[in-house]
């Protein structure tokens, strides 16, 4: 018998989407381990990103705008605030922290798709 492989199997290519799929499921994970609080708060989060992804959002500037993302906190804090016990400066900074996390890994991976298309 023929003991040699084929050529594609000789030297084998990385996945290129490997590296993707491993960060979001570490950032999927992570994001579980997040206190109930903050769980409450990311479909919040989320759907607000959600409303600003497009072309030539604040999202994707260089340098956002620190007025535009307190507005955009200041409409989730609105939403949410009739929700929690007690609210307060404490919401208003975990709602930034949460929306600035995800707004960080929105920008990661728009910069990472587009290094791919060009």
């Amino acid at each position: 018998m023929d003991n040699r492989l084929p050529y594609y199997m000789t030297y084998p290519m990385p996945l290129l989407y490997d590296d993707d799929r491993m960060n979001r499921r570490d950032y999927e994970y992570m994001k579980s381990m997040y206190p109930e609080t903050a769980k409450r708060l990311i479909p919040y989060v989320e759907e607000e990103c959600d409303r600003l992804e497009y072309d030539g959002s604040i999202m994707y500037d260089e340098y956002p705008d620190r007025l535009q993302l307190r507005l955009m906190c200041r409409r989730i804090y609105e939403r949410v605030k009739d929700q929690e016990e007690q609210p307060g400066k404490w919401l208003s900074d975990l709602i930034e922290v949460v929306a600035y996390q995800e707004l960080c890994r929105r920008r990661c991976e728009y910069r990472n798709c587009r290094r791919r298309l060009y």
